[in-house]
């Protein structure tokens, strides 16, 4: 019987394999992959509803093999296309198929067909993009309909107009990234990959879907907690709203209704939400959230959200030092510097369950935050954070590293700024404002960083004072181990490998003092390194016990500066990522290199001593 099953297994994986290979689709290059690469369904890759806080029922997934072709940057719109690239993957990954370099000085173009289900006819009908890196302009049926900058911020257009003549229609989509070459954001990405630096990312690399609405219809939700008044606020954004109309918000415990009221379009609606269960990683847990738009009694478009009652904050402890309390109580936070990145996919996970793996893991271990570092993630990251219990510190993709003027140091007691240009900084101020919308409503974020290690830093106290005005319900680190001002609500400092922290007693009243990022130490594993050499970490060790030792013992230095002030410390890193060997897991996520539960009694230890520092009431 085991033979059988063995032999009808292997048949399947065959006619998958066949299959991908008509599709004219495999696997590109020789290098280590996910074993959730083999999982990918050229057909229709990573086919979940890509936005869990604006859930409708009408939507299409167009995913998949879509006609590719690189021009010169003055070349005209090309009406051949040389081959074929698996959306929503970066054309330099493996599993894009496809796995070339575009660069600055060429213009990549995608095209697909698609058509319109009969139960969306009839309806308005949005064209998504989860993310496409950077500059796009879409064609439908060849007219222009409409461009969009930014990396790593959802863009929509209303189609509707386009596709009325006919069944079938055509999508085209140019897209210029000049990666390390322009002042846009771009996080890790260079042209030429070496040391801390990745491989660029171009183009599409995340999901593309439609969606049917009727003429009017819900177009944003913004959700604000406040476990104080016992409140979430809701702001249901209506578009094309008529006079009339109805929006009825519910929010439920389950199936159970607890919360619920009607109110006119775009205006701000408090739910009361009585004795509520606070989301924590200890108990992540999430209300779910209703909204129907009625006219004359029926209805005539609802989405389905979600939010979590929990509040992050600033408190002194019985010394005067600043702690960031999670719903009114010091939790020290701790977790893992996380790139995001993939060997088979680079910034796209090959799978949802990839995707949700990296969280899982990282609770395993016994970290409860985690900080996402110069890159956003699709939304179902933030959602898998929100169901797992993790807190997020979310970065802003840095850029614009290199030129420009750097201001002179008065004091030791004020940091260096760049000067940007008016095109760079009003780039940046554009993604960073529509990152922050994008992300307000996940509660797993409780920390905006708007900078990092001084990487393109400028106008800090500016940036930072219009980011905590933008979100006063969390806490802003204003530039994470980079030149510093005292501004924002931390104190943020870099050391390698070793913990470190700021002077309790001259910082301590001013500003929280955390540790963002330490350790970054190394162990290559052959046969799961990007290269075969010159892989490296900050220290590099021979084996997992002598990690595992020298992991511990920066574990024990962190308790004494808990206790003196620490408020939170960040450990480099969740994986390897290309040459750097200093993962908790491989690069490929096929080995964990310290046992999880022995990662997981160290933490424990942090947070027990945590809860020995007094907060007076």
């Amino acid at each position: 019987m085991k033979n059988y099953l063995l032999v009808i297994a292997g048949i399947i994986l065959f006619e998958g394999v066949v299959s991908a290979q008509k599709a004219g689709w495999k696997i590109a290059g020789d290098k280590i992959s996910t074993p959730w690469a083999e999982k990918v369904d050229p057909a229709c890759p990573l086919p979940e509803y890509p936005r869990p806080q604006m859930v409708r029922s009408e939507w299409k997934n167009l995913n998949g093999l879509w006609d590719y072709k690189m021009t010169a940057l003055t070349a005209a719109k090309p009406t051949t296309y040389q081959g074929k690239i698996l959306v929503p993957f970066a054309i330099e990954s493996a599993l894009s198929g496809v796995k070339k370099a575009v660069g600055k000085d060429s213009i990549l173009w995608y095209r697909t067909n698609f058509s319109i289900p009969v139960t969306m006819k009839g309806k308005n009908i949005l064209l998504h993009f989860g993310a496409v890196d950077w500059k796009s302009d879409v064609y439908i049926d060849g007219i222009r309909i409409g461009t969009h900058q930014g990396g790593y911020d959802p863009f929509t257009f209303d189609i509707t107009s386009y596709i009325k003549k006919a069944n079938q229609h055509s999508i085209e989509l140019s897209v210029w990234d000049p990666c390390d070459n322009g002042p846009q954001p771009r996080g890790k990405q260079v042209s030429k990959p070496n040391s801390i630096w990745y491989t660029s990312v171009t183009g599409i690399w995340q999901t593309v879907w439609l969606e049917a609405v009727p003429e009017t219809y819900v177009s944003l939700l913004k959700l604000t907690p406040d476990i104080d008044k016992q409140i979430v606020t809701v702001t249901a954004d209506i578009a094309k709203p008529i006079e009339g109309d109805i929006v009825k918000i519910s929010a439920l415990d389950g199936i159970t209704i607890i919360s619920e009221k009607e109110t006119t379009g775009n205006l701000k609606t408090e739910l009361h939400i009585n004795n509520p269960k606070l989301w924590s990683p200890d108990n992540p847990f999430l209300y779910d959230l209703k909204v129907s738009l009625i006219r004359k009694g029926k209805i005539i478009d609802e989405v389905k959200s979600y939010f979590a009652m929990r509040k992050i904050s600033l408190k002194p402890d019985n010394n005067g030092f600043l702690r960031m309390e999670l719903n009114n109580s010091f939790v020290f936070q701790y977790g893992p510097l996380d790139q995001g990145w993939w060997p088979d996919g680079l910034y796209t996970a090959p799978t949802d369950e990839a995707l949700h793996y990296d969280i899982i893991k990282t609770k395993e271990m016994g970290f409860n935050m985690i900080r996402k570092h110069v890159k956003v993630e699709p939304a179902r990251w933030y959602y898998h954070c929100d169901k797992t219990g993790i807190m997020v510190w979310q970065d802003m993709p840095s850029g614009d590293l290199g030129g420009g003027k750097w201001g002179t140091r008065p004091g030791m007691e004020e940091g260096y700024d760049k000067t940007r240009t008016e095109e760079s900084e009003k780039i940046y101020r554009t993604e960073w404002n529509a990152i922050i919308d994008y992300l307000y409503n996940s509660p797993c974020i409780v920390v905006w960083v708007p900078f990092n290690e001084g990487w393109g830093q400028f106008k800090t106290a500016e940036i930072t004072n219009w980011t905590m005005l933008k979100d006063p319900s969390r806490l802003v680190n204003s530039a994470s181990g980079g030149s510093f001002h005292e501004t924002g609500h931390l104190l943020d400092l870099h050391n390698y490998p070793g913990p470190v922290m700021a002077k309790p007693e001259v910082f301590g009243s001013k500003l929280a003092l955390v540790l963002g990022e330490y350790g970054g130490l190394g162990l290559p594993l052959e046969g799961h390194t990007w290269l075969n050499k010159d892989n490296w970490g900050y220290r590099t060790y021979a084996n997992s016990d002598t990690l595992f030792s020298a992991f511990k013992s920066f574990q024990l230095q962190l308790v004494p500066y808990i206790l003196r002030g620490l408020s939170a410390a960040v450990y480099t890193q969740t994986t390897d990522v290309e040459v750097e060997c200093n993962g908790l897991m491989t690069y490929d996520r096929k080995v964990i290199k310290m046992p999880a539960d022995k990662l997981k009694d160290e933490s424990r230890k942090l947070y027990d001593a945590a809860k020995t520092v007094v907060i007076p009431k």
